[in-house]
């Protein structure tokens, strides 16, 4: 074309042929022109109205190309609606595979098109959007091409913004790897599709194309009818799966432990509901659901051979059938899953027996607190408990009776409460273990009131979204009290114990204690009503939002603004009335209620229309708890993409209003929880010092959450934190706010022992209801300290538990590719440094230190000459001759030998751990499974429940985690009365490393 136009240097003779009558002369031009076009168009552009006329002549046979000519020009214009137009009129001459800046702005441009008439007609619910059809046949011949083509992941996304769900399918059945193509497809609906009415759809069709498959992946399956709301689809699917082979059984097991891992506490419970129960024997299950005890392997090590349980059941039942006998056994444990008991219980073991949490941090900070100060002693009780959430361990408590005793009013009731998340979990004993704080018999028990509402809400904190065994005391409780405190208890624990259920009957006596207008119980009710309605979006908002208006207690506007925010949880667009509705009102209260109802009704989505009306709010609203809340709500909205969240807050940390500042340091706590991102780290690092008090609390809460489970190594930024915190809690002089912040940061830094991290998704990806709801709840803090337990429900074990067919856990080994110190958990603090911390270090000269230490060295030589010919009394006296002498040794020692030492030890560069074993999220990427190994994954995951196939069967096996906490858990309610239960041995015995084996010195 380049040499044609070197010769050709005007395109004036090609056009005064237009006008020529003869139509093989029009056609030449046409065609010259066509080929041309890209260096004439200006000149061509005169002629517009003449091919255009051309075009409407409807007897010309050449009119297509006189289109495509018109086209080419108007896109040269910029005129692309125009372009598109006669793109349209050029039919097939219009070539959808030509390779050209024209044809690829064309085809985004007709896309586009399409796609919004598409999404119009949808939305509309009307045909009256009428879409024309040469546009249609356009993006038909693109899809058809990409197919053609193998590029797959193209056509799909064409066809879901299309909103083709024929061409969807086809993409997928004509796709080279269908299951790959699946879930590529179930990953862009998650993430891409905005509308929820719409995913639904898509979600419908994925389900259809994955049923049939020759081999459906059930995983996928289930986890797409969760999103539905279908529960008698995964009932079916765990039906049939459970009566067919041993393998098949473990993947019904391993659906069942993802589907709980999403925590939806009513749509499980449906499930269940859903299953037959078992026509073979009950007694015999009861030895199997206690996951403790020693003597499990021998007698299930051939369960599953049908006819293990014959010679039990042969008394009952004697023509009983052996594949209904193992049906019946199967079916069990999977009850027991879905229930979420197995998770707990093997949760709880693996918390308790990998508890690594660091005492003299706690007795540091105990010693630092002013006991006037009850903020900060209130705040050491919360950072105990979340550093011991779920290990069962109350030592720090049970050794500071008397320090905790001063606790009165509310900070009583937040130290009992405090006794739940160190518990949480303990279903079979958690009553018991609160008894001595629950109130007696009519709810009007000799004990403080504060110790026995704490007590109730402590009961919801342990069953918090598996609440079925404790709902009905807590009920009688709720209605047995008037006392307030005690209301408020009881409607959170409630709320906590029924969270997403629905319970018309719970919900109608919460609202009786909402009508009795008390401010302390009016506002946990409002709370508790949110929480049991989450994700419902029911109609009974309506009735919450008028109270809200005619009560007169703030308490009880904020409640209730929350609560109606958790009613529309997930609901997206379908929420948009009650958002406009509570974000235009005249009640700020009701309004930053409406920031919460955006954060949690398009929770994780990164939606865009959300976030642009979260930032109008946060820079316009006239009241500084809106903006704040809005700033802190786009955590919410950008969890799934923690990456965006400090770039979009960047600009608002920087504002000069302090709660803007505040709700963009936990806008990125919130968002980048456990994730250890260097960008959030590097923008709340000035934030710590800011010079507001309640912006440093809040940028230290955030920076912990973002460091949980990052270690030194990984980040030398965490121990940088790690020496802030002990200095900003050693500091007399600090503010009582941002004392109290670095006080809960030290908690969740090292939460759960050291072994649990916050994340807002599952392991497959979908929302941790629980986690979010725990999260939102939590942030409200700033206004009722005792919320700050609800952080506790966001905590997710870093752990990787493999499970055989018989739910317990196998000893086996596999590796981690990376450094060992990259992961391992944070040195344990030692006294020394505590004190060097306080006091500035005094300068001494090497020359007289060396000098004195060796004097010192004589005179302890011949004192130890004296008394005995030995050398080894020497070092002891020595050792004991005071700090300055230990010191100068180690100064001498890291001048000469320390750099030998790492010489001679380089770091291995992989791990071998043992089942169960703390995997932190960094490290998942790194796991990998031995070839030889006995046990084998059903679906490859690098951490949480993985169950395994057994190679090798016949060979005995070695089970993990058969201690169970329940020996000290049921002594820990001793820590009432002073006793002194086992745990706290276990815990010292836990942090030593093992005795060295029995050896004979010989010289």
């Amino acid at each position: 074309m380049a040499t044609a136009a070197t010769m050709v240097s005007s395109a004036g003779g090609l056009l005064a042929m237009l006008n020529e009558p003869n139509s093989l002369l029009k056609h030449h031009a046409l065609t010259n022109l066509n080929n041309f076009v890209d260096f004439f168009w200006p000149e061509i552009s005169t002629s517009v109205p003449i091919i255009e006329s051309l075009y409407e002549d409807e007897e010309f046979d050449q009119r297509q190309l006189a289109a495509l000519l018109v086209s080419k020009v108007f896109y040269y214009l910029g005129e692309l609606n125009d372009s598109l137009s006669y793109a349209l009129g050029a039919g097939p001459l219009f070539d959808v595979s030509e390779d050209s800046d024209y044809v690829h702005t064309l085809l985004a441009k007709a896309l586009d098109e399409y796609a919004s008439l598409r999404t119009k007609a949808a939305e509309s619910n009307t045909d009256a959007v009428e879409v024309d059809p040469r546009l249609e046949a356009i993006v038909e011949r693109m899809l058809e091409k990409c197919i053609e083509d193998g590029r797959y992941q193209q056509a799909i996304g064409m066809a879901i913004e299309c909103r083709r769900l024929d061409k969807l399918e086809e993409a997928i059945i004509r796709s080279d790897n269908v299951h790959v193509t699946l879930s590529y497809c179930m990953h862009i609906s998650h993430s891409f599709v905005y509308r929820r009415e719409y995913r639904r759809e898509v979600f419908h069709l994925l389900v259809k194309v994955h049923q049939k498959q020759p081999s459906p992946d059930y995983l996928s399956i289930c986890q797409c009818l969760m999103f539905l709301d279908e529960p008698q689809g995964v009932a079916t699917i765990f039906e049939n799966l459970l009566r067919s082979g041993k393998d098949d059984a473990l993947l019904a097991f391993q659906i069942a432990f993802d589907l709980v891992g999403n925590e939806q506490q009513a749509f499980l419970l449906n499930v269940i509901n859903r299953l037959p129960n078992p026509k073979a024997k009950t007694p015999e299950p009861a030895e199997e659901v206690p996951i403790e005890g020693g003597s499990a392997p021998t007698d299930l090590a051939s369960q599953d051979s049908p006819m293990t349980d014959g010679p039990q059941m042969s008394a009952e039942n004697t023509t009983e059938d052996p594949k209904e006998a193992t049906y019946a056994e199967r079916l069990t444990k999977l009850k027991g899953v879905l229930s979420g008991e197995t998770s707990i219980q093997l949760t709880l073991q693996f918390l308790y027996s990998h508890n690594k949490s660091d005492l003299l941090i706690l007795k540091t900070i105990k010693q630092s607190v002013e006991m006037r100060n009850s903020v900060c002693h209130s705040a050491t009780i919360h950072a105990n408990a979340i550093m011991h959430a779920g290990t069962t361990v109350d030592t720090f408590l049970r050794e500071n009776l008397d320090w905790l005793s001063r606790a009165t009013n509310w900070a009583k009731f937040s130290a009992t409460a405090g006794l739940g998340v160190i518990h949480k979990g303990h279903l079979q004993q958690g009553r018991s273990l609160m008894a001595p704080y629950l109130p007696q018999g009519g709810g009007g028990g000799g004990g403080s009131p504060y110790s026995e509402g704490g007590a109730l809400y402590a009961l919801g904190l342990i069953h918090a979204n598996h609440g079925e065994g404790i709902k009905q005391f807590l009920r009688d409780s709720l209605r047995n009290t008037n006392v307030e405190v005690i209301q408020h208890g009881a409607c959170l624990g409630l709320g906590l114990a029924a969270l997403g259920t629905a319970d018309d009957d719970i919900f109608d006596e919460i609202k009786n204690v909402l009508y009795t207008d008390s401010a302390v119980a009016g506002e946990a009710a409002g709370i508790a009503m949110g929480l049991l309605m989450v994700g419902t979006a029911t109609e009974k908002a309506g009735e919450m939002l008028a109270y809200a208006h005619e009560t007169q207690h703030e308490k009880i506007i904020r409640g209730l603004a929350l609560g109606i925010a958790l009613t529309v949880y997930g609901r997206e667009e379908e929420a948009d009335t009650l958002i406009e509705q509570m974000t235009r009102d005249q009640d700020p209260i009701l309004r930053y209620g409406g920031m919460y109802a955006l954060a949690l009704a398009y929770r994780g989505t990164a939606n865009n229309k959300a976030i642009r009306q979260l930032l109008h709010f946060a820079v316009s609203d006239v009241n500084d708890d809106v903006r704040r809340t809005a700033v802190l709500a786009l955590g919410f909205v950008l969890y799934s993409e923690p990456d965006q969240t400090p770039r979009i807050v960047s600009l608002l940390s920087e504002s000069y209003n302090p709660h803007v500042r505040y709700g963009a340091a936990l806008a990125v706590g919130i968002s980048c929880a456990g994730t250890g991102l260097s960008e959030a780290i590097s923008l709340l690092e000035p934030l710590t010092s800011d010079v507001v008090d309640f912006v440093r609390q809040g940028a230290l809460i955030a920076m912990a959450m973002v460091m949980v489970q990052t270690n030194e190594a990984s980040d030398s930024r965490v121990g940088t934190f790690r020496r802030q915190l002990e200095k900003i809690i050693l500091d007399k002089h600090e503010d009582t706010m941002s004392k109290m912040g670095a006080i809960l940061a030290s908690g969740i830094l090292d939460a759960g022992g050291r072994n649990v991290t916050i994340q807002l998704l599952s392991k497959t990806k979908h929302d941790r209801v629980t986690a979010i709801v725990g999260l939102a709840v939590f942030s409200q803090f700033w206004y009722w300290y005792p919320l700050i337990y609800f952080v506790s429900l966001a905590f997710s074990p870093t752990a990787f538990i493999g499970l055989n067919y018989d739910l317990k856990v196998p000893s086996f080994e596999f590796v981690s590719h990376a450094k060992p110190s990259l992961f391992e958990y944070p040195k344990p603090t030692t006294v020394a440094t505590n004190i060097s911390a306080a006091k500035l270090p005094t300068a001494v000269l090497s020359t007289s230190v060396r000098a004195k230490a060796r004097a010192t060295k004589k005179e302890a030589e011949k004192a130890n000459a004296e008394k005995s010919s030995g050398v080894e009394p020497s070092a002891v006296a020595s050792a004991s001759s005071g700090k300055g002498k230990s010191t100068d040794k180690e100064g001498d020692s890291m001048q000469v030998e320390s750099p030998t030492e790492k010489k001679v030890e380089p770091e291995a560069s992989f791990e071998i751990l043992v089942n169960p074993a703390r995997v932190v999220p960094a490290q998942e990427k790194f796991i990998k499974f031995l070839e030889d190994s006995r046990y084998v994954p059903v679906r490859s995951a690098p951490s949480g429940f993985v169950l395994l196939r057994d190679l090798r069967p016949d060979e005995p096996e070695v089970l993990s985690l058969t201690e169970a906490p329940t020996s000290n858990a049921s002594n820990a309610a001793g820590s009432a009365t002073g006793t002194q239960p086992s745990s706290a041995s276990a815990m010292s015995v836990d942090e030593e490393p093992q005795p060295p084996q029995p050896f004979e010195y010989t010289s």
